[in-house]
């Protein structure tokens, strides 16, 4: 009797196909500093958790055609980064949950994008889902990133008592010019 062995399923090398039609999970956990493109985003001075991602692949029949390849996505981190409130450093959750749908070629890609409401990406036996996994990390980041509550009180005040005074104590600069009204003759 011949021993069925599971297929492994390298995430820089994957056969989408194949992984969803096997409807195969896959899943794993890295720190930030193994995710170049996310360190270039990100900001030093905080020790970020690891980065943890999973995926599963799915097919979907289609009525007249083949079936339709899916990869879903889901992606967890909080990334290191300085709040635009404070100026202080802060860890940034971001959070993916997406799912995509494989096309044969970049032509059937270009022209199903406008209609397809779901993001299509190219099929592939060796995609690298790891780029997957950090692509939509980085789109995913917050334009400003702010602390949810900054850890110092934040002045809120745009006034400085040192310029009101200073502003109190100078004559007005046409103050001398009222000496020099004629009075109206009657």
């Amino acid at each position: 009797m011949e021993s069925q062995i599971a297929p492994s399923w390298p995430p820089e090398r994957l056969d989408v196909r194949a992984f969803a039609r096997a409807s195969a999970q896959l899943q794993g956990e890295a720190p930030l500093a193994d995710w170049e493109r996310l360190v270039e985003e990100s900001q030093a001075g905080l020790q970020p958790p690891a980065v943890r991602w999973s995926a599963q692949g799915e097919t979907r029949a289609q009525t007249g055609g083949p079936d339709q390849v899916w990869l879903h996505l889901q992606v967890s981190a909080a990334l290191p980064q300085v709040c635009q409130r404070c100026l202080s450093p802060a860890l940034i959750p971001v959070e993916v949950d997406s799912s995509f749908r494989f096309v044969p070629d970049e032509a059937t890609a270009m022209a199903l994008d406008d209609e397809a409401q779901e993001d299509l990406l190219v099929l592939s036996r060796d995609f690298n889902l790891l780029e997957l996994v950090e692509d939509e990390l980085i789109l995913a980041m917050p334009l400003v990133p702010l602390h949810d509550t900054c850890p110092a009180p934040l002045p809120m005040s745009a006034a400085d008592p040192q310029f009101e005074t200073a502003t109190e104590q100078r004559p007005h600069p046409f103050a001398a010019l009222a000496g020099w009204k004629v009075p109206k003759s009657s």
